[in-house]
This record gives structure tokens, C-alpha cells and sequence, in this order.
């Protein structure tokens, strides 16, 4: 069966970073992506069409924002608003949508009218009336009235990434309006109020009080989190990442402290085409991740790792995706008051629509819900893990710098007993 491999810098052979996103209907071929024809797009379709006729709108956003990266230094960012007045918060509830129908995901998430304007980053230092405005969206902890003025009617242009949510209809804002106060909690107007809190301790003040993680995304990404003058507008994709990246940090930091596992540990979930797998073994803190893309037979395969004694390096071929696996392990072994070597391989089938890195964390906290299968024994281990993966262990394993460890560790173990 044929594959291709894309090791980290950290092992070998050439790095490519770049995924290539498909939709499983028309095959990336925007050219035959049309609105009348997309199965994926049936339920919102009457919608949609309202909207893209609508210069004024009405609706509860839940809250939601976005930041692109476009542009960077100079950015669009705006807020996220249905044209309805509604409970609308399980439109940003990640943690809720595995047990959501695919099509009724991305239904939610097309609804929504995205209206941006033009922004430099350091703006966030002195905002002007309109970002004021949106910045006060994102403090909201529930779904908040908003009307939107556009200068023209909604444009409909499909857009899917591999870290955020797709993003469609969109239209430069003229003016946005709160159409009631925004229910704020307190920790949040403490920390954003406080400009004298780095951005790091910011997040995890929010985080260690149960502010959730898009919650916090939301305030770093327009710029509300940190000391005055580093406070900076940030694209939302690197808003995400940089949130999974300081929580996983600091709890790897207490976890690093913990008694090692005694047995091999595996644990496994499924939803939305997306399979993670989970191998925990006795040893130091190691952490590896293979993100394997299944499309018509044929496998890409991504690998990053990080090692005893090695620096801290960004995951170039993994990406996001690897800190979010990351961090719901290290939450799971500082539970625990635990150590271990971890190896996690995230398969992606064929059928799978790109709606963000988020079902990565969430499938990952949803495996670890439940008791895993205890081995006393890494082959036997491995052959749990192998009946539970798609992909066939022999195209993998090679490329498992953890795994190689574990190997050369046991051999020592026994030459030492001997």
C-alpha cells in the first residue's frame, strides 16, 4: 500500500510541513464547490442564501470571534453572529460537539455571519469605538445580543482549515452594537484588567479558576491578556496552539516530578473520522506524536517527538494538533500524580471535513474517560495498540523515536539484572 513520510527535525529525512485539506466531496477542487450541490451544506443552504442578501443582522453570538492571519502585521478580526436570537453557546461548546453530528457541526459553524474589519496588532494597546465593542464580545461567558452593520452583503466563499473552525459567509464590518450588557465573570474582568500580569500567568489564572480553553483563546487572540505593552492583537490559529502550548508546559513541569507508571497503559477513541490512540509506558516524561492521513488507500504520515534531555522545539510537521493531544495527557498523568513515556497516533479516514484541531483534544480527554488496557510487557502492549489502529504497525513503527527508546531502555534493564 503506498504512503508517504514526513519526519520532525528531530529525526530524519526531509520536512514538509504542509497539509494539504481536501473536502471529501469535490477533492479540493474549489472550481466544483458549489452551494447548490454540497450534500455537507443541505441543512443551512435556505439560509445561507437569506443571508447573503442581508446588510443588517440580528442575532446572539455565542460568543465567538476570529482573528486571520493574513496580512500579518495588519489583520481582519471581527466577531461570529447567526441571524437569530437563541441559545447559540453549543456553537463554540467544543467539549460538546463529539456527540454532535458531523453535518450538524458544520451546519452551526456556516450559519454564522463572520463581519471583519482591517486592524493593525498593536491597535489592541489603544482600541478604537468598534474593536472596544468586539473586544467586550469576547469577554462574555454566554451567547450575547449583537447587531451588525455591513457595508456589503455577505460574500459565500467556503473556507476550511486544519486548526480552526471553517469560517463562512463573511462581510467587512461598517459597525457592530451591543444589543444588551455581556455577562462577564469576575476573574476574567480581573485578569484582562490587570496590565501588569504576563500573558503566561494571565492563561493560567484562567484556566486553574474553570475559564475555558476557547474562553481564553478568545481574550488572547484580540489582544485583553498580558503587561500593557505587550498586549498585541494574535491571529486566532496561534492563539489557539500558544494557550494548549502554556498549559501543557506548566503541568509537564509538576508531572516531571511524579512517580513513574508501573504497567503499559492503552487507551482509545473514535468520533468524526478522527481515531487517537494512546500508548502509555513506564519512564521519564517523553511525549510523541503520528498523525496518520488515510485518503483513497494512500497515507501521509507526520511525526514529531520530544525526548529526555532534549530542547523544547516547535512541532513544524504535526503542528497544532500535537499540543493538543498534548496537553488532556499531561492533564491525565497530573491527576494521577504520575510519569510516563507517551506515544499518541491520531488517525484521519477518509470523510473527515477540516473543523480544527479541538477534536484532537477533545477525542484524546474523551479515550482517557475511560480504564485502559494494563500490559506488564511493550510487545504486548503493541499488540493492543495494533488491533486498535487503522493503519497497519509496520508503516509506523520505524518512524517511533519513543518507541526506540523504550527498546534500548528495556535492553539495558536486562543486561543490568543479568
Amino acid at each position: 500500500m503506498p504512503y508517504s513520510l514526513h519526519y520532525s527535525r528531530q529525526g530524519v529525512g526531509e520536512i514538509d510541513s504542509e497539509k494539504k485539506v481536501e473536502c471529501p466531496v469535490c477533492l479540493g477542487d474549489y472550481k466544483n464547490c458549489k452551494l447548490e450541490r454540497c450534500p455537507f451544506l443541505k441543512n443551512v443552504r435556505d439560509m445561507l442564501l437569506k443571508i447573503s442578501k442581508m446588510k443588517i443582522l440580528y442575532g446572539s453570538s455565542p460568543p465567538s470571534t476570529l482573528v486571520g492571519s493574513w496580512g500579518y502585521p495588519r489583520v481582519s478580526l471581527g466577531p461570529l453572529v447567526p441571524p437569530f436570537i437563541e441559545d447559540t453557546s453549543i456553537m463554540e461548546r467544543h467539549d460538546l460537539w463529539l456527540d454532535i453530528p458531523l453535518e450538524k457541526i458544520l451546519s452551526m459553524r456556516l450559519s454564522m455571519v463572520y463581519g471583519k474589519k482591517r486592524v493593525k496588532v498593536h491597535d489592541a494597546r489603544n482600541p478604537d469605538r468598534l474593536l472596544q465593542t468586539i473586544q467586550e464580545i469576547a469577554l462574555s461567558h454566554q451567547p450575547v445580543d449583537v447587531e451588525l452593520l455591513l457595508e456589503k452583503e455577505p460574500r459565500i466563499n467556503l473556507k476550511f482549515s486544519v486548526r480552526t473552525s471553517p469560517i463562512c459567509p463573511t462581510a467587512t464590518l461598517e459597525r457592530v452594537q451591543l444589543t444588551q450588557n455581556p455577562p462577564t465573570l469576575n476573574i476574567i474582568e480581573k485578569t484582562v484588567s490587570d496590565t501588569d500580569l504576563k500573558a503566561v500567568e494571565a492563561i493560567l489564572r484562567l484556566y486553574l479558576n474553570d475559564v475555558r480553553e476557547y474562553s481564553i483563546v478568545r481574550l488572547l487572540s484580540l489582544g485583553m491578556l498580558g503587561t500593557k505593552y505587550w498586549r498585541r492583537i494574535v491571529p486566532t490559529e496561534w492563539s489557539i496552539t500558544a494557550v494548549d502550548d502554556v498549559l501543557g508546559k506548566k503541568f509537564r513541569k509538576y508531572v516531571k516530578m511524579n512517580d513513574w507508571i508501573t504497567e503499559y497503559h492503552v487507551y482509545g477513541f473514535e468520533a468524526h473520522y478522527n481515531r487517537v490512540t494512546i500508548l502509555m509506558m513506564p519512564g521519564p516524561w517523553s511525549f510523541e506524536v503520528i498523525e496518520i492521513w488515510r485518503r483513497f488507500n494512500n497515507y501521509k504520515m507526520y511525526v514529531d517527538s520530544e525526548l529526555p534531555g532534549e530542547v523544547d522545539r516547535y512541532p513544524e510537521n504535526v503542528g497544532g494538533a500535537y499540543h493538543a493531544l498534548r496537553l488532556p495527557i499531561l492533564e491525565k498523568l497530573y491527576r494521577d500524580r504520575r510519569q510516563g513515556s507517551v506515544l499518541a497516533i491520531a488517525e484521519i479516514s477518509e470523510g473527515w471535513i477540516p473543523l480544527g484541531v479541538w477534536r484532537f483534544r477533545e477525542i484524546c480527554r474523551r479515550a482517557l474517560q475511560y480504564p485502559p488496557m494494563k500490559f506488564n510487557m511493550l510487545e504486548e502492549a503493541l499488540e493492543e495498540v495494533a488491533k486498535r489502529t487503522l493503519t497497519d504497525i509496520k508503516y509506523w513503527r520505524h518512524l517511533s523515536r519513543i518507541l526506540k527508546f523504550h527498546e534500548f531502555q528495556e535492553k539495558i534493564t536486562e543486561y543490568i539484572q543479568d
